[in-house]
């Protein structure tokens, strides 16, 4: 057989989009589907082939690599061409770049039917933060992105970066920068930051990308306890993270396996750890962000026209994911719009994104409801949201289905005064979807008031013989939540 119809293809891809990474450690596909804003990944697939450690030995692309490399991108270009995907980008980054033999191997690339761009230092470091943009719109601070080959540092600010740097400090050649004295690594690594000229204000944030730097973090939440388990937005403070990568970048260390951290990622983590502690007394950050958007999503995000660009990522994602459950984002909207005036959801996104998980809730089976707090709060991959905010949503979802105290899991996330306004929204949200089914009729002709230290649900008379027990218990719980008196 040597051609599918349209009609026999296995997969719904022809409105997807792939990126082939060909980076120093590893060849990876993904292919994206879902909102533009929110990408979801429909597939996601590497091959640890490590380009570049014959680079960092001899400066040339090993055979074996580059054989390893092209059976993967012949089995890439098929997936693609069976599954109908119409966009490709293909990336190649520092292995390839610094690889006297690296021309000849892109030119076997486009052989295979695929067009390869070749990034120079400074593109991947700013494609890197575009990413890193696209995931945090508020991003302030620097990127560091560590490749197997090289690492990139560049400055983001109010959408935009600036000043990218590449150095060779990539995974694959740390264990040679560290044979010898620990010391000596540490003025090797002052060094290139002197001679890049780069230097940081004290107290900015420091964005980390990259499979390394994600299994940092993940060994980083396992040592302190994190409840969380998506490494992207978890955030540590320069202190915890120093001190836990003092402990982790001891010599000759055998780590013990930690859930989510691959045997390969594991063993990188001690000399990543070692970087990570010069970065941090160099650079001098308030905190560090870990991502898990970097260059593949930065080649997406760039490429969105600008009023998607413009748009918010978590409540995209959250509105995509609700739609399957038949809950719109216009009704969220309207939730918000009845609770306002008594529980202020304020302009931001991430009081409607919380409405939306917390009406969605409600339609889900009532014998899988007792994890959503933290499956779709804590757990589930969320796009522009940080730690605290993945416990507001949790915090919401929690009181939506009727529980009092937090658990601890939730509870040590963020601030009590932040966990108790997500509360609010998810009684508000409870009591609305009980008394009204969340029709519209009734959300325009109803609203929650707060006057003179009360808490009440006006009615237009039509509406009034919904006010039952359950909506009464529902409004006597939110009015004790706000310590207000129930009318």
């Amino acid at each position: 057989m040597t051609d599918i119809p349209q009609q026999g293809r296995a997969f719904a891809w022809d409105k997807a989009r792939a990126i082939i990474d060909i980076g120093s450690n590893t060849v990876r596909l993904v292919i994206y589907g879902g909102p533009p804003r929110a990408p979801v990944t429909l597939l996601n697939e590497k091959v640890s082939a490590k380009l570049g450690k014959g680079v960092a030995e001899n400066g040339k692309l090993a055979g074996k690599a580059v054989a390893n490399v092209l059976s993967a991108l012949a089995r890439y270009k098929a997936l693609i061409d069976l599954g109908g995907v119409r966009r490709v980008d293909v990336v190649a980054t520092a292995a390839v770049r610094d690889a006297s033999n690296g021309a000849a191997f892109l030119d076997k690339v486009r052989e295979l039917g695929f067009e390869p761009r070749l990034l120079s230092g400074v593109e991947e470091a700013e494609t890197s933060a575009t990413g890193v943009i696209g995931a945090f719109p508020d991003a302030r601070g620097i990127v560091g992105d560590m490749g197997g080959g090289s690492f990139e540092l560049v400055d983001v600010a109010d959408g935009a970066t600036s000043h990218g740097v590449t150095l060779p400090l990539g995974s694959l050649r740390l264990p040679a920068l560290r044979a010898g004295d620990d010391r000596v690594f540490v003025r090797k690594v002052g060094t290139m930051l002197a001679k890049a000229d780069w230097a940081a204000e004290p107290g900015v944030t420091l964005y980390l990308v990259g499979g390394s730097m994600r299994a940092f973090a993940r060994a980083a939440m396992v040592r302190l306890g994190s409840p969380l388990e998506d490494t992207h937005g978890y955030t540590l403070d320069a202190a915890q993270a120093l001190a836990v990568a003092r402990q982790l970048m001891r010599r000759g260390q055998v780590l013990q396996p930690v859930d989510g951290v691959s045997s390969g990622r594991l063993a990188s983590i001690p000399d990543t750890a070692a970087l990570l502690a010069v970065l941090v007394r160099h650079l001098q950050p308030g905190r560090l962000v870990f991502s898990s958007w970097g260059l593949r999503e930065g080649v997406l995000f760039g490429s969105l026209p600008d009023d998607v660009q413009a748009q918010d990522p978590l409540v995209a994602g959250v509105g995509e994911f609700v739609g399957a459950l038949g809950v719109l984002p216009q009704q969220a909207e309207a939730t918000a719009r009845w609770m306002a005036q008594a529980v202020p959801v304020g302009n931001g996104g991430l009081a409607q994104a919380a409405i939306m998980l917390c009406l969605a809730a409600g339609r889900v089976e009532p014998n899988l409801r007792r994890d959503l707090a933290c499956d779709w709060g804590l757990r589930k991959r969320w796009v522009g949201v940080s730690s605290e905010g993945r416990a507001m949503l949790a915090a919401a979802l929690h009181a939506n289905a009727g529980k009092q105290a937090l658990p601890n899991d939730i509870a040590t996330l963020a601030s009590p005064e932040m966990l108790a306004q997500a509360r609010g929204w998810g009684l508000a949200t409870r009591l609305c979807r009980r008394f009204g089914a969340g029709a519209q009729a009734v959300l325009e002709g109803s609203a929650l008031i707060s006057d003179g230290g009360r808490l009440s649900l006006a009615c237009q008379p039509a509406i009034a013989p919904l006010l039952q027990d359950s909506a009464k218990r529902d409004l006597a719980a939110l009015a004790g939540h706000l310590r207000l008196q129930e009318s």
